[in-house]
């Protein structure tokens, strides 16, 4: 009888098929530990409330310099708007020894009456030649207007605000058409330039509601700066002396103020300094001083303080 002999993995294979059990099995993996520690968690939580602290303050700070930066680029904005319509008006100025003036002086000339020094926020009124209102009918208008500009004085809810005239004049200069103070409205027969006398009738606008500082003065055109207008004799004769009109503004973005009272703000106008001969910059630099020396006000608005100056050189004189 012919006797097979399996080989060795032939034995092994019939073994595991005949005994499942006895079958050769592989080791188990050891199971490692699936969860965190209690310092790894601790540490964790740690750095994550870091990185919410700094981004908090990063976001913080970003909001605080947006803010700041809307804030000047809204004061920039008035500043230049009001600018803006100085330049054209103090442009078109009539400069004749014939005409009247309201200006700011230490003393007062033979042909500006007005002419006075003016403590705190100042006034300037001219004659121009650029378009202004008028409620008078059934007379030639003429190109002529009264222009000033003045901060509003009165307690009420434009206080404290930049605002300007022009109230167009007529040709005719008949009587019976009166301005809105009283005084003749044409060009030929009028009486001393007194835009001021009857503010609640004269068609004023509010030109730049953050302005509640203004200052002006002149630069001569033998290069001197002064509060007056000539340096010859005490005449203005068109303003022939006058090379420049130098205009300095302190504007306060509405945000701002309302952290202050009318009479806050007032009285913060009041406590920058007029000018008194100070080299250009020298009045703002006053102005700054002045504000940061302020310990009543809350400081967030004075902070919020921007001043500007700007130097309107005038067209030469038409005598």
């Amino acid at each position: 009888m012919f006797n097979y002999e399996a080989t060795p993995v032939e034995a092994a294979v019939s073994a595991a098929i005949l005994s499942p059990a006895q079958a050769t099995r592989l080791p188990l993996q050891r199971r490692g530990s699936a969860g965190f520690t209690l310092a790894e968690l601790v540490l964790s939580v740690g750095v994550l409330v870091l990185l919410v602290l700094l981004t908090t303050q990063l976001l913080n700070s970003a909001a605080t310099i947006m803010t700041l930066g809307h804030r000047q680029m809204n004061a920039d904005s008035a500043a230049r708007e009001l600018f803006d319509r100085m330049a054209i008006d103090f442009a078109q100025m009539v400069k004749r020894s014939d005409v009247d003036y309201y200006l700011k002086s230490s003393t007062t000339a033979s042909d500006c009456t007005l002419c006075t020094r003016q403590r705190g926020n100042d006034q300037i009124a001219f004659y121009s030649t650029v378009p202004g209102w008028s409620s008078l009918t059934g007379a030639q208008q003429s190109p002529v207007s009264i222009v000033g500009y003045r901060i509003h004085v009165s307690a009420d809810t434009f206080s404290n605000r930049m605002e300007r005239l022009g109230e167009g004049l007529i040709w005719n200069g008949a009587t019976s058409d009166r301005r809105g103070d009283g005084r003749p409205a044409s060009v030929i027969f009028r009486a001393p330039l007194n835009p001021w006398a009857n503010a609640t009738n004269t068609p004023f606008d509010v030109i730049s509601p953050d302005v509640f500082r203004f200052e002006y003065y002149y630069l001569l055109k033998n290069g001197d700066l002064s509060s007056i207008p000539w340096y010859t004799i005490s005449s203005v004769r068109g303003m022939q002396d006058v090379a420049a009109i130098i205009v300095n503004i302190a504007v306060l973005d509405a945000k701002s103020r309302v952290l202050l009272t009318n009479s806050d703000i007032t009285g913060l106008a009041g406590e920058l300094p007029d000018y008194g001969g100070q080299v250009p910059g020298g009045l703002l630099a006053g102005w700054r001083t002045a504000l940061d020396a302020n310990r009543t006000l809350p400081r967030p608005a004075l902070s919020s303080v921007r001043l500007y100056e700007r130097c309107f050189h005038l067209c030469p004189t038409a005598l």
